[in-house]
């Protein structure tokens, strides 16, 4: 979930006006990054050298986490389509002084110099690229049809994808193949604001508050077409969708279980802690929410699921990793404490030594390994 990452460009603009007006435009220009539905793709590393098995990168924090990863390129005057590519990346198998050496599993190899991204989802375009078979499919939705890919499978316990703010379906295509060998037919959806989807009236963002109505449909969806039950899985800001839907849905009782990665449980802490990244100070971060809330009309209390958890409370795991500076684990940490409390069966895995969503990068095997024995178990 790219919250945020233009902030720091603004602030000096915003401290060059007087103290009051300052505040406010400060925190007119944080809320406007929160809800601007506009994704501007940066590529912050750099390609030293490449050959047909390895790439070198410049050492960062990011460059050197362990794991599967994707590195994304684009051509020249941002084209994708020409000259850039996306290259399957296995893990670190040296590090230099200034430099990160990596395997390359597949796909295209970058040219030395080229600017890229350490991307979590190494797949691209659909289920096709992980050999599954699968319909594109339209979700009606309360503003319209929102695309979706239906992975059909045998059982009838569908698996409903939720990706996060700014992100895209191809966030589910990691899991897609454990999920079904196992059975699961699986629809990968999008929601207002989606590239496909229909526009929300105002053209932001709402944080869940009404992106859920979208989920609610696809659920409908899935139960028209034979599913019995289903499970709802989401990345980060896909998981307060999530949480919104079981609050305020009937169609909430047909959900048997959920997965979270990374999940967005409490906005405010995720604010609180996107700011403190980049150092805005606490006083403008209070105004920044109180703009945001006042522009859409959210109340963030109700976001905060351990003081308001949803009245539909299924079997629920929550993945997060210990490095995650886009949405803190320390909320996570303190709802699964709480769950038993709560009346809310509750199961952990915590990751190491990656970012934002990317526990299943780090290790392939034992993510998939721990989201499908769950659901046998709560199944």
């Amino acid at each position: 979930m790219a919250l945020l990452a233009r902030v720091g460009a603004g602030i000096g603009l915003g401290l060059g006006l007087g103290a009051g007006a300052g505040a406010a435009g400060i925190g007119w220009f944080y809320s406007s990054l929160l809800l601007d539905t506009s994704e501007r793709p940066q590529y912050p590393e750099r390609v030293l050298t490449a050959d047909g098995a390895t790439v070198t990168l410049a050492a960062t924090r990011l460059t050197a986490q362990p794991g599967t990863w994707g590195l994304r390129w684009n051509g020249p005057e941002g084209r994708p389509d020409v000259g850039g590519g996306l290259a399957v990346l296995g893990p670190v198998t040296a590090m230099r002084p200034g430099a990160v050496v990596r395997t390359v599993r597949s796909g295209p190899i970058p040219p030395p110099g080229t600017a890229a991204v350490l991307d979590a989802g190494p797949y691209d375009p659909d289920p096709g690229a992980r050999g599954l078979p699968f319909d594109e499919v339209a979700v009606p939705g309360p503003l319209g049809h929102c695309p979706a890919w239906l992975v059909p499978a045998t059982g009838d316990t569908w698996v409903v994808l939720v990706h996060g703010r700014g992100g895209s379906r191809r966030e589910a295509l990691r899991v897609l193949p454990a999920l079904h060998e196992r059975g699961y037919p699986a629809l990968v959806v999008t929601y207002r604001n989606d590239e496909g989807a229909p526009p929300s009236p105002d053209g932001y963002y709402h944080l869940g508050d009404t992106e859920w109505e979208d989920i609610e449909a696809a659920v409908r969806f899935a139960g028209e077409r034979g599913a019995r039950r289903v499970v709802l899985f989401g990345w980060s800001m896909g998981a307060a969708i999530i949480a919104a839907m079981l609050d305020r849905s009937p169609e909430a009782s047909a959900v048997a279980a959920v997965v979270w990665d990374a999940p967005l449980v409490d906005w405010r802490a995720t604010l609180r802690q996107q700011a403190g990244n980049r150092r805005l100070p606490p006083v403008l971060t209070h105004v920044a929410m109180a703009m945001t809330s006042r522009r859409i009309g959210i109340d963030f209390d109700r976001f905060d699921l351990l003081l308001c958890p949803p009245s539909h409370r299924p079997p629920t795991l929550v993945v997060h990793s210990t490095e995650d500076t886009a949405v803190p684990v320390a909320p996570s940490r303190a709802l699964v404490a709480a769950a038993p409390a709560l009346g809310w069966p509750m199961r952990y895995l915590e990751v190491p030594g990656v970012e934002h969503t990317g526990s299943w990068n780090a290790d392939p095997a034992a993510y998939e390994q721990a989201v499908t024995s769950f659901l046998s178990d709560v199944l």
